[in-house]
């Protein structure tokens, strides 16, 4: 399968995440098809650099085992390419979301599980500095029973968030958030980065994985062809 793809699996994932948001069971479900996606889209990288530099892997690739055959090869080019990569993948993992979307693609990797969704509330304009507050929600077979019921409890558990938030909102000049403008998404915490919301998460990773694969394809081009 091709890089474009899996890219374009990505985006069907994101989209479906979003119109089911924050069922958790469904939200988890495609959750999962991306973050496979993704570190497929990683692998498919090497993949590609392991034809273009001719080292001839035939296990499963990843980095690890790209970089060993290029050093045991000698080969100067593909461990410049392998280490230009790391630096790169480090640069645009360093923003908040895309971070907590690579330590979530690692925990699948490594463990094959992912964290759990809790369902919280939000103002649905977001500022940089908004609260959000995990509700309770009744759930049948780990899905939620009725949209009907989710906009109740969210209108029965949003006084306490609207006075947090619209007292912070207060304080930056930013406008007032009333009843009508209060949603309910799923989000997930992954080790030290707390209150992820998987939609926009996702939403904003696309472009970064886009990029990844773009300027990769750059880099082994520059460092294979003939000078």
């Amino acid at each position: 399968m091709s890089i474009e793809k899996i890219i374009d699996d990505c985006k069907i994932y994101q989209k479906e995440i979003k119109q089911y948001d924050p069922d958790p069971f469904y939200v988890n479900h495609f959750f999962s098809k991306f973050i496979d996606s993704v570190n497929y889209v990683m692998e498919s990288i090497f993949h590609e650099a392991n034809r273009d530099f001719g080292l001839f892997i035939t296990e499963k690739i990843s980095q690890e085992r790209f970089l060993k055959k290029a050093q045991e090869k000698n080969d100067t080019k593909a461990i410049k390419f392998s280490e230009w990569l790391t630096d790169k993948i480090n640069q645009e993992h360093k923003n908040r979301f895309p971070k907590a979307i690579k330590k979530i693609c690692e925990l699948k990797k490594n463990q094959h599980t992912l964290p759990e969704i809790k369902i919280m509330i939000r103002a649905q304009d977001r500022y940089e500095n908004d609260i959000n507050q995990q509700i309770m929600v009744a759930l049948s077979n780990e899905k939620l029973r009725s949209k009907e019921e989710l906009q109740i409890e969210i209108n029965r558990q949003s006084a306490v968030f609207l006075e947090v938030i619209n007292h912070k909102r207060t304080e930056n000049n930013e406008p007032s958030v009333n009843q009508n403008q209060v949603t309910a998404s799923a989000f997930i915490d992954i080790e030290d980065i707390f209150e992820v919301e998987v939609a926009y998460a996702t939403e904003i990773y696309i472009p970064v994985l886009i990029r990844l694969v773009e300027e990769s394809r750059g880099k082994i081009k520059e460092l294979t062809s003939w000078s």
